[in-house]
């Protein structure tokens, strides 16, 4: 276990240790140490307080009341394998040739009192034992400590008292040891550690269960967020939720209006991002908290889009989360905006002549609302508008007799950053409606098309054989709007027939405009 702690983190505990401070791995981390799992962040607990660590780290930081300082550290290449597929997709790493900056959270030991804002306490209490650190935590899978052991010089065999909860797994290290014999010592596989673990963490990893720590009726109440935190591990991990857990949950659904936008994006994005985005999906439903999280969402249920002649076969919210199940983008991005591409249809359902159901510029009204969910959960701008892109356009007609200006213009409406996103929403799109195949001929031969149009680059108004400068030498004209106006015309005209971008064509036609 130990083995797979990267060096530069070791670092950093080992500058807590020689200070004689208590320091202990918590939480995610021991948790897939244990569970020979990738890991993004790296989470320690000490009696050292906040500015006895900032003498310590220089380069740390200490902006909050809960007692966490912040330590940055670049983790090199041997790092890269103990990476989660997750931490990968994660737009908040950056990697800079073969090395990732991230930050090391190291949180004093304290107890917690009061929660009136369901989210945070009210007072902060340092603690002084790892034993009350671990019982205010919140699933008993991320109560566990690892304590590990590196010793500067030689010493006596260290014996440690057996305590309820606790393993041990050490090495002796003994007087008159050479520096050789003590580096073997603390490189042997799972030499030189010891994990606290009073809530039986382990046994319910090995059952793949989540489970409170403590009194579920407490957990919840103190931080409302914990109701997403339980369905997000529990996706991403492949867990099930404890019934007396999950019967709180659904009991405290509504708290989780106490939550930030941001905050239930995050956890919300890392659900999609996980291997089982539409298992948790269905979890927040059947918790109760789609209802508070995407209202506009949980409309859709009972809204059949069954028409003779139509695959449909469904209501809309069953189509929606079919085709985020089906969806083969990894983006969570791709994935949030097909889970609510088909959004805007019960607010436009009415009959046509036949009395049969239609959804006219769903497309367009589901854009609307997305915007606003995406504002409500402080999407940064450049997410929103491609979420809201895609879902916009997500009606495109793939008819093999549209013409390559069609195309053209298809590409330049969603970007062509966007082509690929497209491609998969329509893919989720159909086999979430009840389709069998993944994409129509039509579909292909579109896709061909556009990848045509896309080598080496996509038809521009830069690419018309003239350009202003010609245009008011043409016209003896000084600089203005009248320029660009002219240039959108004729891109227009030569973008339906390419065969007309000729300097000569376009000067004549400078003139009649």
């Amino acid at each position: 276990m130990i083995e797979n702690i990267p060096s530069e983190i070791i670092a950093i505990y080992k500058t807590l240790q020689e200070k004689n401070f208590q320091v202990y791995f918590v939480g995610g981390c021991v948790r897939n140490l244990i569970m020979q799992r990738g890991i993004k962040d790296w989470d320690l607990t000490t009696n050292a307080t906040p500015e006895e660590m900032l003498a310590l780290f220089p380069d740390g930081f200490y902006d909050n009341q809960f007692g966490t300082v912040g330590v940055p550290v670049i983790l090199g290449t041997q790092s890269e394998a103990w990476r989660t597929p997750e931490s990968k997709k994660d737009r908040s790493w950056t990697k800079s040739q073969d090395d990732v900056k991230t930050v090391v959270e190291i949180t004093t030991f304290r107890t917690e009192e009061g929660y009136l804002d369901k989210r945070r306490p009210d007072n902060v209490i340092w603690g002084k034992s790892i034993e009350e650190d671990l019982a205010r935590r919140d699933f008993t899978i991320n109560a566990i400590a690892l304590k590990i052991f590196i010793p500067v010089i030689p010493s006596e065999t260290i014996v440690i008292p057996a305590k309820a909860g606790i393993q041990e797994n050490r090495s002796p290290i003994r007087s008159g040891m050479t520096d050789k014999e003590i580096a073997a010592s603390l490189t042997a596989p799972r030499n030189d550690m010891m994990i606290i673990d009073p809530y039986d963490g382990q046994k319910d990893i090995e059952k793949k269960i989540i489970r409170a720590v403590g009194d579920a009726n407490k957990r919840f109440k103190e931080d409302a967020l914990r109701l997403l935190r339980a369905i997000r591990i529990t996706t991403e991990l492949g867990f099930t939720i404890e019934e007396q857990t999950w019967k709180v949950i659904q009991e405290d659904a509504n708290f989780i209006t106490h939550v930030s936008g941001e905050r239930i994006r995050i956890e919300l994005l890392r659900i999609l991002a996980s291997d089982y985005p539409y298992d948790g999906i269905m979890l927040l439903k059947n918790a109760g908290l789609l209802d508070q999280i995407f209202p506009e969402l949980m409309e859709g249920i009972g809204v059949s889009q069954v028409r003779p002649g139509r695959h449909h076969t469904s209501d809309v919210f069953t189509h929606n989360i079919e085709s985020l199940k089906f969806c083969p983008a990894e983006d969570p991005i791709v994935r949030f905006a097909t889970l609510l591409h088909d959004v805007g249809k019960p607010r436009v359902a009415a009959p046509d002549e036949q009395g049969l159901v239609i959804f006219h510029n769903h497309e367009i009204m589901g854009a609307r609302i997305v915007r606003d969910i995406c504002d409500r959960l402080k999407f940064s701008k450049k997410d929103r508008d491609k979420i809201v892109t895609l879902i916009r356009w997500h009606m495109f007609t793939v008819d093999e007799h549209i013409t390559d200006a069609a195309v053209r213009r298809f590409i330049r409406r969603i970007g062509v950053e966007n082509v690929k996103d497209m491609m998969d929403l329509r893919v989720g799109d159909r086999l979430g409606g009840g389709t069998q195949t993944a994409e129509s001929w039509r579909l292909k031969l579109f896709k061909e098309r556009v990848e045509t149009q896309l080598q080496p680059a996509p038809f521009s108004i830069n690419d018309l054989a003239i350009d202003g400068n010609d245009i008011m030498k043409e016209l003896n004209i000084k600089p203005g709007p009248k320029i660009g106006e002219i240039l959108q015309k004729l891109f227009e005209e030569v973008d339906e027939d390419l065969s007309k971008n000729t300097k000569e064509y376009l000067l004549k036609r400078v003139r009649e405009l």
